[in-house]
């Protein structure tokens, strides 16, 4: 697929024909598909639908190979961290900024936002949400912050409405 080229639902099956995920080498391919998709914006429905389908499988080839963890949030980068010998001192650039920031989300002072959120997911290649608490748990755990008032949407009732 090319930016900038509208393709017909049936010129997307003939380029990625979407079948069941059963291998690594499978789930990375659709991945890969699906970024394409993503990042040629102002999709037609066409390509909308294709995408949806692509995400269906990958959300289920997730589901059936994800391992079932049971730690999330704060405790489960304290988990990582120890899994791949990483001091605190080497998330502080990559996620955290300061060295303050990282100590107090690590010893539950702090919570994770959903920019360190984002980056953790990234940086440790695991889905988004198991960086998320259980509800109910906060001491020591992620949840989210909301943003600064400077980055809400001025205009809620809009969003609501797409």
């Amino acid at each position: 697929m090319t930016i900038g080229i509208k393709l017909t639902y049936e010129q997307l099956l003939d380029v990625f024909p979407p079948r069941p995920i059963s291998s690594d080498e499978q789930y990375w391919a659709t991945v890969a598909q699906i970024d394409e998709l993503i990042d040629k914006g102002n999709l037609t429905p066409d390509e909308q639908d294709y995408l949806t389908t692509l995400g269906m499988m990958v959300e289920r080839y997730e589901e059936e190979h994800e391992p079932d963890m049971e730690l999330r949030g704060v405790a489960l980068v304290r988990a990582l961290m120890a899994e791949q010998g990483l001091r605190q001192r080497d998330l502080v650039q990559p996620i955290f900024k300061t060295d303050s920031i990282a100590s107090a989300v690590l010893h539950g002072k702090r919570r994770l936002t959903v920019e360190h959120i984002d980056k953790l997911a990234h940086y440790f290649q695991l889905p988004h949400a198991l960086f998320f608490a259980p509800s109910g748990e906060q001491n020591g755990q992620a949840s989210i912050s909301p943003p600064p008032k400077s980055q809400r949407d001025p205009f809620p009732e809009l969003a609501a409405a797409d």
